[in-house]
């Protein structure tokens, strides 16, 4: 029987996730510190959803290793799948930048992600951390999707004009999901996208550019929207691997 592992925090995501779980008649243990029973390190099938900051630390405490998009993973996505500019470089390197460029730590949220010059960044950083630098683009809308063994599970609209779905409470049309399950379904199907066993792949329509990846997240610390929560805990329970 899994045993769903959430942090100290509460979060509406943790809930719907422990709702779902027991549903399915799991297990779920909400850890009081960051630090881990010994008892409970020890449960036969621990399914981890945790914050970024502290989850491959905690996940070792169980003996896991949680599965992490590799940092030049979208970089490296085929041009007709990103429809902009993407590339992998270090935030000392972008300090030279004059024109505005959205830039981002690629697999966490050690600074936030938004359009800078190069005036404007961070300065309390190495200046050897890799950051991904793109164009500046409009996104109409963008759709959170978890993925399985290369095959889409439960898909979400998360963002419409700038705002994002848990905020304005709105939900996709029919044909808007069908689209975006499309897109999706084409990018799982060529055998140049590289994945994980489970993951995160966010898409969405660029204003004037049309369906593109928008960046591909870890499943286990990746907010849920609007998906269905029993699909993701199925996800989930393949987000680590032993080590």
């Amino acid at each position: 029987m899994p045993t769903l592992i959430l942090t100290p925090r509460f979060t509406e995501d943790a809930q719907a996730l422990w709702r779902a779980a027991n549903r399915l008649g799991w297990n779920v243990e909400r850890l009081r510190s960051w630090e881990v029973p010994a008892a409970l390190r020890q449960v036969p099938e621990p399914v981890l959803y945790l914050e970024a900051l502290f989850g491959q630390t905690l996940a070792a405490q169980f003996g896991l290793r949680l599965l992490e998009p590799e940092i030049d993973w979208l970089p490296g996505l085929p041009d007709e799948y990103r429809q902009r500019r993407v590339m992998l470089t270090t935030l000392g390197a972008c300090r030279e930048l004059v024109e505005p460029a959205f830039i981002k730590p690629p697999n966490d949220k050690s600074f936030p992600a938004r359009v800078y010059t190069g005036a404007e960044l961070p300065h309390e950083y190495d200046e050897d951390t890799p950051v991904l630098v793109a164009d500046v683009v409009e996104w109409e809308t963008e759709f959170r999707c978890f993925i399985l063994d290369r095959q889409l599970q439960t898909i979400s609209i998360y963002l419409r004009s700038g705002e994002l779905q848990r905020d304005r409470d709105f939900a996709a049309t029919d044909v808007e999901l069908a689209a975006a399950a499309s897109f999706v379904s084409t990018i799982l199907a060529d055998d140049r996208v590289k994945l994980p066993r489970s993951a995160v792949v966010d898409v969405g329509v660029i204003a004037r550019r049309g369906w593109a990846v928008v960046e591909q997240n870890a499943d286990w610390g990746s907010g849920i929207y609007g998906c269905d929560p029993v699909r993701v805990l199925e996800v989930l329970r393949h987000a680590a691997v032993t080590i």
